[in-house]
């Protein structure tokens, strides 16, 4: 996990300048050795503006995935704090 976490701070100013992107947290799911990434955005437009760009195109071979990642898409109803 150390080389995953490694390539994520490199590519934590990249995130961060993502237009729309208002969040990111990294995951660890509860299958060893699967990790993933909850992304809060601004609006559907900048989400799919993200999917298209060379950074999210990227992700595969950063972080040596083999297969497609699984993307779900959810719409915040209501949070909790503001």
């Amino acid at each position: 996990m150390d080389k995953l976490m490694e390539k994520a701070r490199e590519r934590e100013p990249q995130f961060k300048a993502t237009p729309g992107l208002l969040q990111k947290y990294y995951v660890k799911l509860s299958e060893p050795g699967q990790y993933g990434g909850v992304y809060i955005w601004d609006s559907k437009e900048s989400a799919q503006s993200f999917g298209e760009s060379k950074l999210a195109k990227g992700i595969p071979e950063a972080y040596e995935i083999l297969e497609a990642p699984d993307i779900e898409t959810m719409e915040i109803l209501f949070q909790l704090r503001d």
